[in-house]
């Protein structure tokens, strides 16, 4: 049996990263990436650096419709779509869950 090696980092939604980082993470080049800032899709956070930082919080996201990508053969302003549609469900869930966290007597549902 042929052993793998996984490259794993543990991210914190509160962190940056950079677009050579990001590039790296979600296997998409940064031709791509630049691309995908273009159609507004993919916004770096405000910063007075030359270097383009990106709140962690892309990083999931971005790793879907990359793979959603490379599985259905889109193109990238597809995949800006969509990244923004998965940007928006994300945001939704979390207030869904917030919303019944307030509920009395109600579990959580997942």
């Amino acid at each position: 049996m042929e052993q793998q090696l996984l490259d794993v980092a543990w991210l914190d939604a509160r962190e940056a990263v950079t677009l050579a980082e990001l590039a790296q993470i979600c296997a998409l080049s940064v031709d791509e990436l630049d691309e995908l800032m273009d159609y507004g899709a993919l916004v770096p956070m405000q910063d007075v650096r030359q270097e383009r930082l990106f709140s962690a919080e892309c990083v999931m996201p971005l790793r879907m419709a990359g793979k959603l990508r490379q599985d259905f053969d889109l193109d990238l302003f597809t995949v800006g779509l969509l990244l923004g549609y998965l940007n928006r469900i994300e945001t939704l869930e979390r207030q869904v869950q917030s919303l019944q966290a307030h509920l009395p007597g109600n579990v959580p549902v997942e």
